[in-house]
């Protein structure tokens, strides 16, 4: 699925293209975008949307804090050439998805994450995941399950699945987990109510999630965002 950049991210976003070469070393396929010395940093992983890959969200980078190191994971369900998701989507209606893909990829991610910050040099708690619609989804299942996995989510133009929303308790200790939701309010394949229900969930569950709407966008990523997921992460690490 397709999003919307700003122009200047896609030009940046080709220039990214042509220096990236798919990489195996890990639990799932990957291209980098990382400083050549090997210094502790930050490390953010973006993890794309339902048919798309790898390349679609690394040249959010060049709007992104430039301090950090960067990797864009593709999705272990292939969908046809160049086309993969992270589960399938499971009856009619609403979007949910397939248990066992969830917990197949949920494990297969949490796998990567722990890896690539050995790799990388990054602190668990330095390692941020950005997912765009189900990538976003993906965020929420493996940021929310203990044990701790990463330091921060973002999730752009996502929902909270209800296999994980059933299994969300309040009273439960929150983990120690930065978050950020975006969405536009005229998202149509992914309706600007399931990012509101899930802030609100969140914040019932005592987590302090970082919410911005987007007015008039539709499902996709807009400059503002961006600006906004720059300035989280910004604060993250000062």
């Amino acid at each position: 699925m397709l999003k919307a950049f700003a122009l200047l991210t896609l030009l940046a976003s080709t220039a990214a293209h042509a220096q990236t070469t798919l990489q195996s070393d890990l639990p799932l396929k990957y291209i980098e975008q990382v400083h050549p010395d090997a210094d502790p940093r930050p490390l953010v992983i973006f993890l794309h949307g339902y048919g798309s890959n790898e390349a679609d969200l690394i040249g959010m980078k060049f709007q992104l804090p430039a301090q950090y190191n960067y990797l864009s994971v593709q999705a272990p369900l292939a969908l046809g050439e160049g086309r993969f998701q992270w589960f399938r989507k499971k009856g009619e209606g609403a979007y949910n998805g397939e248990t066992d893909d969830l917990k197949v990829s949920g494990q297969k991610l949490r796998d990567f994450v722990a890896q690539a910050a050995k790799k990388y040099h990054a602190a668990p708690d330095k390692v941020y995941l950005i997912g765009f619609s189900q990538g976003a989804m993906m965020t929420y299942e493996v940021g929310l399950r203990p044990p701790v996995a990463v330091g921060g989510i973002a999730a752009l133009s996502g929902r909270l699945l209800p296999v994980l929303k059933a299994e969300l308790k309040t009273g439960q200790q929150p983990l120690p987990l930065s978050i950020f939701i975006g969405h536009g309010t005229a998202d149509d394949p992914v309706p600007y109510h399931l990012g509101t229900e899930a802030n609100a969930l969140l914040q019932k569950l005592d987590y302090k999630p970082q919410f911005h709407a987007y007015p008039g966008v539709g499902h996709s990523i807009s400059a503002a965002e961006l600006r906004d997921l720059n300035a989280w992460l910004q604060q993250l690490n000062p």
